[in-house]
């Protein structure tokens, strides 16, 4: 009898929980099928006169969903260099031991802990210098700074949970590091690929100062672009929560795919 009201106990908080969690979410998603004026005159729970026009102005308006795409672009970019340069440098500080190891492992970590207001400044001044203002590659580059230590830190984790007996026993096969690595070892941690992938993705995806700083207009991100809906008539809140929308999308997509690697991730203690 106890236990089950300690169950019925747990059930209650988490059902709570869970309200308490998606209820911004719900909310959102229920704002951006009403008007402006029903936002504004009216407090209901479901949408009185159901609309698609704001969904509408950003699947027709270049100047909306062009941000959609500048932000998948770049952060596509990112996410695929941030995990190819943090393979080999993860396999490094998993396999060998050098002089200083641990402490540069511990300085790629400060750079993830700093604020990207501190390199805003830097950033800004290099770029304008070497003409990359306003480009994809820009935001790319600029996260690196974050992302390469985070994925360097979890692929590590992976790594040095693979015996090193199976490198010898390929190498003493005749295979090349190349050919290893990529037939191998790679397949042996692509849950930690997926978790570290994830984890750069949601970064970029969600960054703000830096990528609205370093673009204008060719690369100007969605999140940049979502702060343009006030104007001199007030705020567009039906626009705003439908692209508040739309920007989950993405976002729980990859979840979606990754979501068995994050457990394991959990479960390894790196995430």
């Amino acid at each position: 009898m106890h236990e089950d009201s300690r169950f019925k106990k747990r059930t209650l908080f988490l059902i709570a929980y869970l309200v308490f969690a998606l209820l911004p979410i719900y909310w959102m998603v229920n704002m951006s099928f009403k008007t402006n004026e029903e936002i504004l005159s009216s407090f209901s729970f479901f949408p009185q006169h159901f609309s698609l026009a704001s969904y509408r102005t950003i699947f027709t308006d270049e100047s909306w969903y062009s941000g959609y795409l500048n932000s998948l672009l770049y952060v596509g970019i990112n996410t695929l260099i941030s995990v190819s340069v943090a393979l080999p440098a993860a396999y490094a500080f998993s396999r060998y031991s050098f002089l200083g190891d641990k402490h540069v492992f511990f300085w790629l970590l400060t750079n993830r802990m700093t604020p990207p207001a501190v390199f805003l400044l830097p950033f800004f001044q290099l770029y304008t210098t070497l003409g990359l203002m306003d480009t994809h590659i820009a935001v790319a580059m600029a996260h690196l700074l974050f992302n390469v230590p985070l994925a360097v830190w979890i692929l590590e984790g992976f790594m040095s949970g693979i015996p090193r007996e199976i490198d010898e026993t390929a190498y003493i096969d005749g295979y090349s590091f190349p050919r290893f690595f990529a037939t191998i070892f790679l397949p042996l941690i692509k849950a930690g690929v997926g978790v570290a992938a994830f984890f750069c993705f949601m970064f970029s995806w969600v960054e703000l100062l830096l990528a609205r700083t370093l673009t204008s207009v060719n690369a100007k991100p969605i999140v940049a672009i979502m702060t343009r809906t006030v104007s001199a008539s007030g705020m567009d809140w039906a626009t705003l929560a439908a692209a508040g929308t739309l920007t989950i999308v993405p976002g729980a997509i990859v979840i979606w795919f990754v979501r068995h690697y994050i457990a394991k991730g959990f479960a390894m203690g790196r995430v």
